[in-house]
């Protein structure tokens, strides 16, 4: 799958799918709203990014499709996918450590930034990957 027709949906568990990297043009939706929770998505093929009551929190460079995004307490999940390897950006709790998996594999811990970024890096080269952000 290429990305999300509606930008942006709401799967039957709840979780987000959203982005779509092969637009050649930008595309957004703003004002989606879920349990009370205001989204903005904007996606094209050179960024993603999904913005919860105006915080960013998720961006790619390049564009990215993201699946079964969900986020609780603990834990951040998704499937994602691209034309080339991306660098993803997560708003995560300021200067708090993380074990970040990427298909299951622990890649290790990483630490938020002042402002709660994550950083990391997915490669393509074996098609779709799971990536999951457990708190320390």
């Amino acid at each position: 799958m290429a990305g999300i027709e509606e930008i942006i949906r709401v799967e039957e568990d709840g979780a987000l799918s959203f982005g779509n990297y092969k637009a050649d043009s930008k595309q957004k939706k703003e004002d989606f709203e879920v349990d009370g929770d205001v989204y903005k998505v904007k996606t094209y093929s050179e960024v993603t990014r999904l913005e919860k009551n105006s915080q960013l929190l998720y961006e790619s460079i390049p564009g990215t499709a993201v699946f079964g995004f969900t986020q609780k307490e603990k834990e951040l999940s998704f499937f994602v996918e691209g034309a080339e390897d991306a660098q993803i950006t997560i708003e995560l709790e300021a200067e708090q450590e993380y074990k970040v998996f990427i298909d299951d594999l622990q890649l290790g811990k990483m630490k938020s930034n002042l402002a709660g970024k994550l950083n990391i890096s997915v490669d393509f080269n074996n098609g779709k990957q799971k990536v999951a952000i457990k708190k320390a």
